[in-house]
């Protein structure tokens, strides 16, 4: 159990609501900011825990009021939560009924066959593990991380449910499902009386399949979508221009989300092009390509992820102009396409 004492320094800025603008969540009544800080990389054990107070603390500042966690975030597993709820019990923790806070569960977590999956054993256990961990007494949202083939789908819902009824969580998500794997989910947890609020799939310029009929489902349905890797990985910024950095995540031998390979020289010719096109509309490449992610209807919120203060400001940055022109629209699908 954390003990820290609040740290009376921390005051969340007065003028934090001025200029998030909130979108619903699909059909419910819950209110999201169109950016969320996710915490799966830079708020591990093997990071600079200053670093992550001042992050976590101006992203509240700015308005931004949901934080999205995994039980596997870290490294190493479960620090991200451990540090989240650190900054939580020094001070945070006095503005709680005016934050979102999520977690997830599916991927692998503990040893043996009870640390991984979609199974109600794993589920409950790892709610449990997240919630000591991050010193909250629920959460808002709670996730099956992933789709578990090898469950029926009816023992992760029903868990979600219990969740929910139990007190565990207010709201059930689901991420990285499938359209159809999406519609039945949320068949299942309509009949058990625990609507599925919340789908978290990953959406970027370079990455549309949930175009590909999962935003159809989730209108139809009535759920909210909150994209994940809205840069992917770091790809829509200005870090690849001239080439791959020796610094860079894709240089990293331990990087098994981005390498080298991923990024050609075609790859890059096109982010040259889509940075003169964010130029022209008076954005940075990161700012339009946020920008473009929230432009499509279905989407509530993107997470943006950070490794310093200054990339939070940037992207809060980018909410100054979501419009698009038909113009506009057309060039960037040229170019992507």
């Amino acid at each position: 159990m954390i003990t820290h004492e609040p740290n009376p320094l921390y005051r969340a800025d007065p003028s934090r609501y001025s200029n998030m603008p909130f979108q619903r969540c699909g059909k419910s009544g819950l209110l999201l900011p169109r950016l969320s800080l996710g915490l799966w990389q830079n708020f591990g054990a093997v990071d600079s825990l200053a670093n992550a107070r001042t992050m976590l603390h101006r992203a509240f500042d700015l308005g931004i009021t949901h934080f999205d966690l995994a039980n596997n975030y870290g490294p190493n597993y479960g620090s991200a939560e451990s540090t989240f709820g650190q900054v939580m019990a020094e001070g945070l923790n006095r503005y709680r009924d005016e934050m979102i806070i999520s977690s997830k569960a599916g991927y692998d977590m503990w040893p043996g066959p009870y640390g991984i999956g979609g199974s109600r054993k794993y589920l409950v256990a790892s709610c449990d593990q997240s919630l000591k961990r991050c010193g909250v007494e629920y959460f808002d949202i709670f996730y099956s991380h992933c789709m578990d083939p090898d469950t029926p789908l009816e023992e992760t819902m029903g868990a979600l449910d219990y969740i929910v009824r139990s007190g565990r969580a207010l709201y059930a998500g689901i991420s990285s499902y499938s359209p159809e794997q999406t519609r039945k989910a949320a068949a299942i947890l309509k009949e058990l009386g625990t609507p599925l609020l919340i789908h978290q799939p990953r959406y970027n310029l370079f990455d549309r399949w949930i175009e590909d009929g999962l935003t159809n489902v989730l209108d139809e349905e009535g759920v909210g979508a909150i994209v994940f890797s809205p840069l992917s990985q770091g790809m829509l910024t200005n870090k690849y221009l001239g080439g791959i950095p020796k610094d860079s995540r894709a240089a990293r031998a331990d990087q098994i989300y981005l390498s080298e390979t991923d990024i050609s020289e075609q790859t890059i010719e096109k982010i040259r092009e889509l940075n003169e096109l964010a130029n022209q509309r008076g954005q940075t490449l990161a700012q339009m390509a946020i920008a473009w992610v929230l432009h499509n209807k279905t989407v509530t919120s993107a997470i943006i992820g950070a490794s310093r203060v200054e990339q939070i400001e940037d992207s809060v940055a980018a909410l100054a102009k979501l419009d698009f022109s038909r113009e506009e629209i057309s060039a960037i699908d040229a170019i992507v396409k």
